[in-house]
C-alpha cells in the first residue's frame, strides 16, 4: 500500500525513478534517502512485489528458502549492498537499514535468510578475514555464487555464548607438515546451513581459551548439518542442528583478524540495527494487510475501519511504526558517522521489536478469525515476529546491554 508522492506504477518506472511513499511512511523519512538511494528502493520493491510477494506464503508453508531467487537478489544487490568494492553505488547505513524493512514488509523469512548470508557471514569474513580470504570469498558471495552461514548459537548457549562457548578448536601440525584445526562440538538454530557453501564456525581456542573464526567448507567430513522441523516462525529460514565430529579446517581457512569474542561482537553490532529495521518491516507487512482488510470487511452495514477501537488500533499501529523508523534513522545515521556502539543498536533492536509484537497482535485482533489464516495477510507476520523478537538478541539481553551502559554496573555475568 503507497501513498501516491510520484505517479501511479513507479515501482515498475524506469531505473532511477523514486519509490511512492508507503502508507506507514508516516512522516516520509523514506525522502531523506539520496537520489539514487530511492531509485535502488523502487527497483528492489518491484522485484519484492512481483517475484517475492506472491510465493511467500506457499513457500513459509512448505518451509522452503527462496532459493530460486538467489541470483535476482544478487543482481539487484541485495547481498553486496555493505562492503566497498562490491556494492552497485556508494551508499549509507539508513539506505542498507531501509531495504531489510523492505524486504521483512514483503517476506521476514527472505528478509533472514539475506541478514544471515550478507549480514552474518560475509560480515564475519569482512571483518575478520585477512586480504586474501576477503578475495577468496566475498566477491562470489555478493554474486550469489556461493551461500554462507553463521555458526556462534549452540544447543545449551544462545546469550551466553561469550564465556559458555562450548565447541573446541584443537590445532596440530597436519601430515604435509602445515597447521590445521579439529573442531568438535555442537550449534543450533543455523539460518541457511543445510545448503551453506561455507559455515563460519565459532570455537573456543583450547590452548588460550579465546574465540576464533574457521571458514567450514561444505561438505566437510565430520560436518553434519539437519534441518530442524516443526517450526513456527520464519518457516521459510531452513535453521540446522549443525554437528562438528573431528572437522579438518587448515590454518589459512581461520578468519585471521579474529583475536576474541571482542571481535565476534563487532560483526553482531553492524547487524543487530539491521534486525531492528526487519522488526519495523514485519509491523509494516502486518498494518498494510489489516488496514487494507478494515477497509472492505463489512459488518453491521458499515466497514470495519469506520469503527473508533478499530481505528484506534490502527492508529496506535502507525504511532509504533513512525517511533521505530526514527529510532533506527538516527542509530543508522550514528553507524555511518562511525559513533554506534553496542548499546546504541541493543537499544533499537530492544525497543523496535517489542513495538513490532504490539502491532502485530493488534493487526491480527483486526481480522478475527480471519488473522489466523495465511490468506489474509497477517498471520504469517504474526507468527514471525516471535522469532524476530529474540534472535539477534533476546529483549532482555539487549535491555540489560542498555542498563550497563545507563549504570556502569553489569547485570549479567
Amino acid at each position: 500500500m503507497t501513498l501516491t508522492m510520484t505517479p501511479p506504477g513507479a515501482t515498475d518506472a524506469p531505473a532511477g525513478a523514486p519509490a511512492d511513499l508507503l502508507d506507514a511512511d508516516f512522516y516520509a523519512f523514506q525522502q531523506q534517502l539520496t537520489a539514487e538511494e530511492q531509485a535502488a528502493v523502487a527497483r528492489i520493491r518491484a522485484f519484492l512485489e512481483a517475484e517475492v510477494g506472491p510465493h511467500a506464503d506457499d513457500l513459509w508453508e512448505q518451509a522452503k528458502s527462496p532459493r530460486h531467487l538467489i541470483p535476482r537478489m544478487a543482481e539487484l544487490g541485495l547481498f553486496s549492498a555493505g562492503f566497498p568494492g562490491y556494492r552497485q553505488f556508494e551508499n549509507s547505513c539508513v539506505y542498507r537499514g531501509w531495504i531489510a524493512l523492505e524486504i521483512a514488509r514483503v517476506d521476514p523469512s527472505t528478509a533472514t535468510f539475506i541478514g544471515v548470508h550478507s549480514g552474518l557471514a560475509m560480515n564475519a569474513i569482512h571483518v575478520g578475514g585477512s586480504d586474501e580470504q576477503q578475495a577468496e570469498w566475498l566477491p562470489r558471495m555478493a554474486r550469489g555464487e556461493l551461500i554462507g552461514a553463521f555458526g556462534l548459537t549452540e544447543p545449551g548457549h544462545g546469550s551466553d555464548t561469550a564465556r559458555g562457548l562450548e565447541t573446541t578448536a584443537t590445532r596440530r601440525t597436519a601430515a604435509d607438515g602445515t597447521d590445521e584445526w579439529v573442531l568438535n562440538g555442537s550449534k543450533r538454530w543455523i539460518g541457511n546451513a543445510t545448503f551453506a557453501d561455507v559455515v563460519v564456525i565459532w570455537a573456543r581456542d583450547t590452548a588460550d581459551d579465546q574465540v576464533k573464526g574457521f571458514l567450514v567448507r561444505t561438505p566437510a567430513v565430520g560436518f553434519t548439518a539437519t534441518k530442524i522441523e516443526r517450526k513456527q516462525s520464519l518457516r521459510g529460514v531452513e535453521n540446522a542442528d549443525i554437528v562438528l565430529e573431528d572437522v579438518i579446517v587448515p590454518e589459512r581457512d581461520r578468519l585471521q583478524r579474529i583475536g576474541g569474542f571482542r571481535d565476534v561482537a563487532v560483526v553482531l553490532r553492524l547487524t543487530r540495527a539491521e534486525v531492528a529495521w526487519q522488526g519495523i518491516g514485519v509491523a509494516v507487512g502486518a498494518y498494510e494487510a489489516a488496514l487494507a482488510y478494515a477497509k472492505e470487511r463489512v459488518q453491521f452495514g458499515k466497514p470495519i475501519a469506520s469503527y473508533q477501537l478499530v481505528q484506534e488500533k490502527l492508529s496506535n499501529s502507525l504511532s509504533n511504526i513512525t517511533a521505530s523508523i526514527a529510532l533506527c534513522m538516527r542509530v543508522s545515521a550514528m553507524q555511518d558517522e562511525g559513533e554506534q556502539r553496542d548499546h546504541h543498536s541493543a537499544m533499537a533492536k530492544a525497543f523496535v521489536t517489542a513495538r513490532m509484537r504490539e502491532v502485530v497482535a493488534w493487526c491480527r485482533e483486526i481480522l478475527g478469525g480471519n488473522g489466523i489464516q495465511l490468506d489474509h495477510g497477517v498471520a504469517r507476520y504474526f507468527a514471525d515476529a516471535e522469532a524476530v523478537y529474540t534472535f539477534e538478541g533476546t529483549f532482555d539481553m539487549n535491555t540489560l546491554i542498555v542498563g550497563r551502559a545507563i549504570t556502569g554496573i553489569a547485570a549479567f555475568h
